[in-house]
C-alpha cells in the first residue's frame, strides 16, 4: 500500500511539473513590473472613461461597452538606462515568441520605435497592444483588453471619449485599423 502511494505521489509530482509552461507572457510581464522600482503602471477601468457628449451613436456606445480596461507599463530612461536595454530584450522576446500576438503595424517616428499587436481576429479583437521604445523616452507597453473589438470603431470611439477632462483627438491612428 506504501510503494502504490509513493508511485502515485511521484506520478502526481512529475505531471504538475510537466504541465506548468515556462512561457513568456504580456500578462506576466505586467504583474512583475508592478514590483519593480523605476516603473510607471496605471490599470484604467473603462469606467474611468466617459463619452464628451452623450449625442453619439449607439454604436461608439456599445464599443466603449465592449473595452473592459486599459493597461500601462512604462520605464522612463532617465535614471534607468542599465534596465532599459534589459526590458526592450523582455518586450521584444515576449512578442517575438508567442504566436497568440499577431503584428498590425510597426512605424518608427521622432526616434520612437511603435509596434502595434492584437489578440483575437480582425474582425473579434480581443487585446490591443502598443509596445514603444526609445533611447531618449524609454521603453513601455499599453495594452487595451475587451470583447469582441473592432478595431475601427474603437478608433471612432476613441474620438468621442475623454480622458479625465483632457481632450485627446486620435484622428492620426485611424489610418492603422482601415482594412483591418
Amino acid at each position: 500500500m506504501k510503494n502504490t502511494t509513493k508511485i502515485l505521489s511521484l506520478l502526481l509530482l512529475v505531471l504538475m511539473i510537466t504541465s506548468c509552461k515556462n512561457e513568456k507572457s504580456l500578462q506576466g510581464y505586467l504583474v512583475e513590473s508592478q514590483e519593480k522600482s523605476g516603473f510607471i503602471t496605471v490599470d484604467i477601468p473603462t469606467s474611468f472613461l466617459q463619452l464628451k457628449s452623450e449625442d453619439v451613436s449607439e454604436e461608439v456606445k456599445e464599443t466603449l461597452k465592449s473595452i473592459r480596461k486599459v493597461n500601462v507599463v512604462a520605464l522612463p530612461i532617465k535614471g534607468n538606462e542599465a534596465a532599459y536595454e534589459v526590458e526592450k530584450i523582455k518586450l521584444k522576446s515576449i512578442f517575438k515568441d508567442n504566436e497568440d500576438y499577431k503584428s498590425l503595424m510597426s512605424l518608427k517616428a521622432q526616434g520612437m520605435n511603435v509596434s502595434i499587436y492584437y489578440t483575437g481576429d480582425t474582425e473579434s479583437i480581443d487585446e490591443v497592444i502598443a509596445f514603444g521604445y526609445g533611447n531618449e523616452i524609454g521603453v513601455g507597453v499599453a495594452r487595451l483588453l475587451g470583447d469582441n473589438m473592432n478595431p475601427a470603431k474603437i478608433i471612432e470611439m476613441m474620438n468621442s471619449v475623454k480622458f479625465d477632462g483632457d481632450n485627446v483627438n486620435l484622428d492620426h491612428f485611424s489610418a492603422i485599423f482601415k482594412g483591418k
